[in-house]
């Protein structure tokens, strides 16, 4: 088989018809069946069940996904090495990370990154839960991953970056006079929170159950951009990392410190293996600042 096939088939995986990954891939349609009928002749068995209004996946196509994300993430690497030392090209760096993490640290991470190495393309991506974020890494979707966590990630290679001081987030008016809030009263407050196995959620349920209480959630939504404006909103309250904290309280929110302090910490993590010269110079750069793994 060849990169074009395994491009093809990851294409049609992608967008779930063959009419609708020619498209995206700007090819004719029948390029790409004749492309996939190879594949399938050279692997000896059929990679989609052809549907009325798409496709499926057979049990051998979905055997074939990962390796074949992996297998093009590879190449990738192999392409940007050479690149790399003949000059051509600065490469890419694709990152994964829950979206509070990509706020802080990440998003101060690849500024400082992007400073030193102007002409490489990064992107971002986003899934708040941290299971998808590992799994994004391991399938090879993604070179570096990060997620809130302070302990090694089972067969990945990871770092622990830089702890982020967490604050409570109050509605408006909330709290008159108080400097700083006991993590006791938390289990007073209403939470608005993202799901269960996402960052924001996390944190506050371990916050709270710090000293054995339960939180209350007034407000549950996957879209974190709308979890300052519910605590404005008066809604309840949340907890967030410096930076956020800040542009709520610049927003009108009542932000204070706890006592004790409470430190969040997240994982940088990759497959073991080679990395694309891109992401080995970011793992170097993060090194520099990063918490020894405990």
């Amino acid at each position: 088989m060849d990169r074009r096939e395994l491009e093809y088939f990851l294409a049609i995986v992608e967008h779930g018809s063959f009419t609708a990954a020619a498209q995206a891939m700007h090819v004719a349609q029948p390029s790409l069946s004749h492309a996939i009928r190879n594949l399938e002749k050279e692997l000896g068995g059929k990679v989609f069940h052809r549907l009325p209004h798409g496709v499926s996946l057979t049990p051998a196509g979905d055997a074939l996904v990962e390796p074949a994300r992996q297998v093009m993430r590879d190449l990738s690497t192999a392409t940007a090495s050479v690149r790399e030392v003949l000059g051509l090209a600065s490469g890419r760096l694709d990152v994964v990370a829950q979206t509070t993490l990509a706020v802080d640290p990440l998003a101060e991470l690849i500024g400082d990154f992007l400073r030193e190495n102007p002409r490489v393309a990064v992107n971002v991506a986003d899934p708040e839960l941290g299971t998808d974020v590992t799994s994004a890494v391991r399938a090879g979707e993604c070179e570096l991953g990060v997620v809130d966590s302070e302990h090694p990630i089972g067969d990945l290679e990871c770092m622990v970056l830089r702890g982020r001081e967490i604050f409570a987030v109050l509605p408006p008016g909330s709290a008159p006079g108080q400097k700083r809030l006991s993590v006791p009263e938390l289990s007073t407050l209403d939470w608005i929170a993202t799901p269960p196995g996402t960052a924001t959620r996390a944190v506050i349920e371990d916050t709270v159950g710090a000293r054995g209480g339960e939180p209350t959630f007034a407000v549950e939504t996957a879209h974190q951009a709308m979890i300052v404006p519910l605590v404005l909103a008066g809604a309840g309250a949340t907890l967030l990392p410096r930076s956020m904290a800040r542009d709520a309280r610049a927003r009108g929110a009542v932000v204070l410190p706890l006592r004790p302090r409470v430190v969040r910490r997240g994982v940088l993590f990759w497959r073991p293996g080679p990395l694309s010269p891109a992401a080995a110079q970011f793992l170097a750069m993060a090194g520099a600042i990063a918490e020894l793994p405990r």
